[in-house]
């Protein structure tokens, strides 16, 4: 644990009787210098690390998701079994909050997230794209600048807040309420100001954040998309189709803001850069989501820079003309891959 951590790795990987691996920089690699891990001594570890109670849970279910402190570094702990032994995945969360010009979005779209009264803001992309970190930032932000309630639900709570000008409540799925459903079943009692979902998973998860944001209240959440359009083509067709028009009515409504995002290793395999595509829904936005003409979403992001807007083959063209990132990175992480060449062909 001491050698994972002082690598700078963002995961840790360790099965009994393998050799423990890490990722850095988004590539998995064997952690030098570490023999294998018993199936009998990583279930001792592993009681030792989430406590009897939680293993007893483990032991039942056969998965556990929570977060557990080792010294100072807070992480992230996934428990499972593969060919009938224990398994860890662990990822290190960062002990600080990044402010909000170091997250690598523009600041102009950070500052109008803390500042947001009401409605929705999305945060997606795949696992391990640091959808987690952006909202603690945002969410730290407004803590540190707004008098309110920040109410958040989390499975599992990965950073945690301590009252600075906000007072916050931090839920956790399975020790402080039994679902998301649950706790967003109740949250408006709870007379909160801004809503941190953790994860919307499900088609109640969706109607429970677009309720909230219609109320009132600034509702962050986020999704495994991997880009704007697909973000709201996938809460519009998670419900029926008798519902769809109710739907896209109130994700007009309330929708602030889509940040779409990626990690992109850098060339030297020293690091990596944040690539984020954004939509700002704008009158126009709102209404083509209203009039389901999604595909034209696409024509306001590429004209849209000036209100901060981005599509992901910019964010990706922009990272290789400051040769942060080479001509292939950048294609491979590309969802639009003819597009991105023949823009890339004319900067270098």
């Amino acid at each position: 644990m001491d050698k994972f951590i002082k690598t700078g790795a963002s995961d840790l990987h360790v099965t009994a009787d393998e050799l423990p691996y890490i990722r850095i920089h988004g590539s998995i690699e064997p952690l030098e210098g570490e023999g294998t891990i018993t199936n009998e001594q990583l279930a001792k570890m592993s009681l030792a690390m989430v406590g009897e109670e939680k293993f007893a849970d483990f032991k039942r279910d056969h998965e556990l998701d929570m977060a557990v402190n080792f010294g100072e570094t807070r992480l992230r702990l996934n428990l499972y079994r593969q060919q009938c032994k224990i398994a860890w995945a662990l990822r290190a969360l960062p002990s600080k909050f990044f402010p909000l010009d170091k997250l690598g979005l523009p600041l102009q779209i950070c500052e109008q997230a803390r500042t947001l009264q009401k409605g929705l803001v999305l945060v997606t992309g795949a696992t391990g794209s640091g959808k987690s970190t952006t909202l603690a930032s945002i969410i730290n932000s407004i803590n540190e600048t707004r008098p309110c309630h920040i109410f958040t639900i989390e499975d599992p709570v990965e950073y945690r807040h301590f009252n600075k000008k906000a007072f916050i409540s931090q839920r956790e799925v399975g020790d402080d309420t039994v679902s998301f459903h649950e706790a967003l079943r109740r949250v408006l009692r709870e007379d909160p100001d801004v809503v941190l979902i953790g994860e919307m998973r499900d088609r109640i998860t969706m109607q429970a954040a677009l309720t909230l944001a219609e109320t009132g209240h600034l509702t962050f959440a986020t999704l495994h998309t991997s880009e704007a359009i697909q973000t709201v083509t996938r809460i519009i067709g998670s419900f029926p189709a008798s519902e769809q028009e109710q739907i896209r009515t109130q994700l007009a409504t309330t929708l602030n803001l889509i940040i779409s995002q990626q990690l992109v290793p850098w060339d030297d395999n020293q690091g990596r850069s944040l690539a984020a595509e954004i939509l700002v829904a704008t009158p126009a936005v709102k209404a083509m989501i209203r009039e389901n003409k999604i595909h034209q979403i696409s024509s306001a992001m590429q004209t849209g820079t000036q209100l901060g807007m981005n599509t992901m083959n910019k964010a990706l063209a922009n990272l290789y003309a400051q040769g942060v990132i080479g001509k292939a990175t950048a294609v491979q992480y590309s969802l639009d891959k003819e597009d991105l060449q023949r823009t890339l062909s004319v900067i270098r």
